[in-house]
């Protein structure tokens, strides 16, 4: 049986044939690193710094610094009875965070573009200021295709 999409997706412009999952790999030599994406659980946190918005605003403003990036702006929010979340929102992508203090948890996610950034130390300074005693990191490179990337890119301006 050959592999294709789904039937509730019959050929949606795609040419004259439906596409397997293989047409669309991007092999090694066809792709540009345009930035990083580092997914970051932490455990075992001081449950006071999780559930204070102050602390969690200053802390996503230091995080942002440490990795080289650029803050734009940065909007929190304390839930009640307890966690926070947080958005900084960088020139070069974001830095997300959501804690429950009830559980000692934080999900983090630093997602910057450019080769001037480092989110691992994002990551690091998170974890050691929310006192994390154990954490899971995954980073994932986020790639484009090289002829985009290679094409000179301008502006799009609208009459």
């Amino acid at each position: 049986m050959e592999n294709s999409f789904s039937c509730l997706h019959p050929n949606p412009g795609w040419g004259k044939s439906p596409k397997t999952p293989e047409d669309y790999y991007i092999g090694p030599s066809n792709k540009d690193i345009i930035g990083k994406h580092c997914i970051l659980e932490l455990y075992e946190c001081d449950t006071g710094k999780l559930n204070d918005e102050a602390f969690i605003r200053t802390t996503l403003t230091t995080a942002a610094k440490s990795a080289g990036a650029t803050l734009i702006n940065l909007i929190t929010h304390h839930f009640e009875p307890q966690g926070v979340t947080g958005l900084a929102l960088l020139a070069e992508s974001h830095i997300s965070i959501h804690t429950w203090p009830e559980s000692g948890y934080a999900a983090v996610d630093v997602f910057t573009c450019g080769d001037h950034t480092m989110p691992e130390r994002a990551c690091k300074f998170l974890g050691d200021e929310l006192s994390a005693k154990k954490h899971s990191h995954r980073t994932l490179e986020r790639e484009t295709l090289s002829t985009l990337t290679n094409n000179l890119r301008e502006p799009i301006i609208k009459n």
